[in-house]
């Protein structure tokens, strides 16, 4: 049996099986979802959700192969152009543009305006949120599920089309002209290292937590941006070097809404193309290397990222700092006023990536071998790196998602007080954030759901790539064999990074005895935490043999606070008075970089 292919998309009898078999593995009553504090058990073990995870992912693949066995291009169908309706023409209309390119300038000055001169507390200032929050998490939902409106609102290139015409009608001068050619070789290693460093900002570092810090690095990154447009073209740069714009473009490449490119890389103003999703990361030139690397980069971030929340973690860095020789390394470091453990993860974060990449290298050498053809390896993964973005699109959404929901909330507040001024613009600023808008069982769902899904839109774009590029049916097979390990595999881990707060820890911080004697290893934590009334107290004692860091902190929502907090104490006797009733947790950090300390506390309720 034959199919001839018109697009991506599956037919009914694949769709019926695929739902069957999620279903059957995935029928549970609860979970613990990632970063939610409630807690209800999987009535089966994580291997069984994992492990038909991963089957669904083969199933898949075997149903691509059963149905989808050759390609043809004479049955592919024109992708209808929404702009011949008229409805939708209107939304090109300068009357509709103009209004929404001010908008766009208008809400970036104000991030920078805001962080620069409003409230220094990340909850109380529109900048945090509407980076981190909005734009980052948000519009990259929009984009890879709607349509790539990027540069239509891209706030650097609107001013810098803006000084352009100001340059050229109203000082009566010449319109700049790019003063360099870009040179080849450059391809996209400025966006690469950007990427990177926003990637540091996000992950590692916290300076990025300051609302003026994150205005001035928007400056600066703006300063780079419009620098590289005036010297290499704002076209050239928005394709090579400016690091959101590849980012954005690639996940639009996802979307059912298409803008097709001229000869010359230039949108086609009078098309809007409605397709099947996924089908514009189906390609048959292979990309560049730089271009591999950035994708690669992207879904490795995000596991790092995933990564940093799981137990697994804590033990690798006390694992690592342990060594001798990274031990003397982070401990001059220390000595120099470096913070050990930003360089660690700085350290990790330049070499994850790296291991990445090369772990795909090695199933692209794999792929180009077993399949029998001529392509080299470095062309074949050049042609089926696209298939990775699915996955880190899925990836983007189990992560952030309840993220987005619940912080998405502090719009509705800043909408009246962007600054955290005081003020009531629109009656709107005492709006509180609803941790209970979504459950930890629904999220449980969506994780699920969104990885396994977007695996399986992976091996689709994997296995049309493969049609497009050979013509034995033989090959076609053979080449996808290594790829879909590799996507097995990390449906999996990723699966088991996000569902680790589910299953929980085997390695508890929290403490039991109200009185005791801890060891604590290097970058080692241990807690506390105790139920107080309201204005009940806790007597707190304790001494270490080495410096340490001791907080009491609380959570109020999505904002923590620290009604106690010392640096480097090895001892301390205070009486801690409760200003509501809720939980309170007591937290030991050993920062030192040498062997284990030792510590003994007391902690004493009062007029219980």
């Amino acid at each position: 049996m034959k199919f001839i292919p018109a697009e991506l998309s599956l037919p009914p009898r694949v769709l019926c099986l695929s739902s069957f078999f999620l279903i059957y593995f995935l029928e549970i009553s609860g979970a613990r979802a990632h970063a939610f504090g409630q807690r209800y058990d999987l009535p089966l073990p994580l291997n069984f959700y994992l492990s038909g995870a991963g089957a669904a992912v083969a199933l898949s693949f075997l149903m691509m192969v059963l149905f989808f066995r050759t390609h043809n291009p004479k049955g592919y169908q024109a992708e209808p152009n929404l702009l011949d309706l008229g409805f939708f023409r209107s939304f090109l209309h300068p009357i509709v543009i103009r209004p929404l390119e001010f908008f766009s300038v208008s809400l970036f000055c104000l991030i920078i305006f805001g962080g620069l001169m409003g409230s220094q507390v990340s909850t109380k200032n529109i900048a945090p949120t509407m980076v981190w929050v909005i734009w980052w998490v948000g519009f990259s939902y929009f984009i890879a599920l709607v349509g790539n409106l990027w540069p239509t609102i891209n706030p650097w290139s609107i001013v810098f089309r803006w000084l352009y015409r100001f340059f050229q009608f109203w000082i009566k001068c010449k319109s700049p002209k790019p003063k360099f050619t870009y040179p080849v070789w450059l391809d996209l290693w400025p966006a690469i290292l950007f990427f990177w460093l926003f990637a540091w900002l996000e992950l590692v570092s916290e300076m990025a937590k300051s609302p003026s810090t994150l205005a001035t690095l928007i400056l600066i990154y703006s300063s780079m941006t419009w620098l590289g447009m005036a010297v290499f073209g704002e076209k050239v740069w928005l394709a090579k070097g400016e690091a959101f714009s590849f980012f954005f473009s690639l996940f639009g490449r996802f979307a059912p809404l298409e803008r097709p490119k001229t000869e010359n890389g230039a949108d086609k103003s009078q098309q809007w193309n409605l397709r099947n999703y996924a089908r514009g990361l189906i390609t048959e030139v292979p990309c560049s290397f730089s271009k591999v690397v950035f994708v690669v980069l992207i879904l490795s971030t995000l596991t790092f990222d995933g990564l940093k929340e799981t137990p697994f973690w804590g033990e690798m860095l006390r694992w690592v700092v342990l060594i001798p020789t990274i031990s003397s390394f982070l401990r001059e470091l220390h000595y120099l006023g470096f913070d050990p453990r930003i360089v660690l993860e700085t350290f990790l974060l330049g070499l994850f990536p790296i291991i990445c990449t090369g772990i795909y290298f090695l199933f692209s050498w794999l792929g180009a071998l077993v399949s029998g053809s001529r392509i080299s390896p470095i062309d074949f993964s050049g042609l089926f790196v696209f298939s990775l973005v699915p996955i880190a699109i899925a990836y983007h959404l189990a992560h952030y998602f309840s993220y987005l929901l619940i912080a998405g909330q502090l719009v509705i507040p800043l909408s009246s007080d962007p600054l955290g001024m005081g003020w009531n613009l629109f009656g709107t600023s005492g709006s509180k954030v609803d941790i209970s808008v979504i459950g930890a069982k629904s999220i449980w769902y969506i994780t699920v759901f969104s990885i396994v899904i977007g695996h399986i839109f992976a091996v689709g774009v994997a296995h049309f790539t493969a049609l497009r590029t050979f013509n034995s049916a033989k090959i076609v097979l053979r080449s996808q064999v290594p790829i879909l390990f590799l996507m097995i595999a990390y449906t999996v881990l990723s699966l088991w990074i996000l569902s680790q707060p589910i299953v929980g820890s085997p390695i508890l911080n929290k403490l039991k005895a109200p009185s005791d004697d801890l060891s604590l290893a290097p970058f080692e934590l241990k807690e506390f935490c105790v139920d107080l009334k309201l204005k009940q107290s806790l007597q707190v004692k304790f001494h270490s043999d080495q410096p340490i860091e001791f907080e009491i902190h609380y959570h109020d929502g999505l904002v923590t606070h620290f009604p106690v907090k010392r640096k480097v104490i090895k001892r301390y006797n205070g009486k801690f008075l409760a200003q509501a009733g809720q939980q309170y947790c007591l937290m030991w950090f050993n920062p030192n970089l040498m062997s284990k300390l030792k510590l003994r506390y007391k902690i004493t309720r009062l007029n219980q």
